[in-house]
């Protein structure tokens, strides 16, 4: 299926659910990176993630998901707004960690450390950021943590990448559920009893399940608001407008041994892995005093 994230709330206000398809999305990242099955599982929970957090906020609210691990795979970052972009990279995106059984190894591929979660808005005077330990590396539980530490919002966060033999990404979503203020004990109880009997996201997708059909079996029968749909998609906004911008920074020393030995600059987006090639003359054009 494509792509796609579906959110509501229960018309008695005690939760709210939003749950996200985004196999071609985390698909287009591995790729990119050059990302080992491991790689792409963890990149792919950290893109989720941050979608699953941003759509909940208002218009113009991007999410931004630092996680530093001690692990070999390195820090993650990844961010995402509420409409739905994401972007994000791995620093050692093709790191294998051994298999424990049918497991990858992302626990000790990430190791421990801290995760970072910022939220901003270009109204808002300031950031707002959160840190909480790391306490599995699996992603899904350290973002229940932080919600739960940080934000004072209980959730249940599910996150999953579905790789096919060969490492392959063949589906990937999750979904998040949150209590909200003043929800009543027992509504809540049977919530939690459903989140325990739905059958992982990722398998769900790749059994043929869409995202409506996934938000019914966590809604069951509760009356709920209309649901909305967002489609999600990995989009970097570097250009080689930004990236010349960013090259002439190095100054005007730089620059001119860069194009009196006649060198092509190469810069590599972290983000997107995006390769822009800055020929001399080039350079020499945007600053003509080197």
């Amino acid at each position: 299926m494509r792509d796609a994230l579906a959110r509501t709330f229960a018309v008695d206000g005690s939760v709210s659910v939003r749950v996200l398809a985004a196999t071609e999305l985390v698909r287009e990242a591995a790729e990119r990176h050059g990302a080992s099955p491991t790689g792409a599982v963890a990149l792919g929970r950290a893109l989720m993630g941050a979608l699953l957090l941003a759509t909940e906020g208002q218009d113009g609210e991007r999410v931004q998901l630092h996680i530093r691990g001690d692990g070999p795979l390195g820090a993650l970052l990844v961010t995402a707004d509420a409409a739905g972009s994401a972007r994000g990279y791995a620093r050692n995106p093709g790191t294998n960690a051994p298999l424990h059984g049918a497991e990858l190894g992302l626990r000790e591929a990430i190791g421990l450390g801290e995760l970072t979660v910022e939220r901003n808005h270009p109204s808002w005077k300031r950031p707002y950021a959160g840190i909480v330990p790391l306490v599995s590396g699996e992603i899904a539980q350290d973002l229940a943590r932080y919600l739960l530490e940080s934000e004072q919002k209980p959730s249940a966060v599910a996150l999953g990448v579905y790789l096919e033999p060969g490492g392959q990404v063949a589906a990937a979503g999750g979904y998040l559920v949150q209590k909200l203020p003043g929800a009543d004990a027992g509504v809540i109880a049977d919530f939690e009893a459903r989140v325990e009997q739905t059958l992982h996201p990722s398998e769900l997708l790749h059994a043929g399940s869409d995202v409506d059909e996934i938000l019914e079996q966590l809604l069951g029968d509760v009356p709920r608001h209309r649901v909305d749909h967002i489609t999600p998609r990995f989009h970097c906004p570097c250009t080689m407008d930004r990236v010349l911008r960013a090259a002439l920074l190095l100054g005007r020393e730089e620059i001119r041994e860069i194009i009196e030995r006649d060198e092509e600059l190469e810069v590599r987006c972290e983000f997107c892995s995006e390769v822009y090639r800055l020929p001399a003359n080039e350079l020499g054009r945007h600053c003509p005093d080197a």
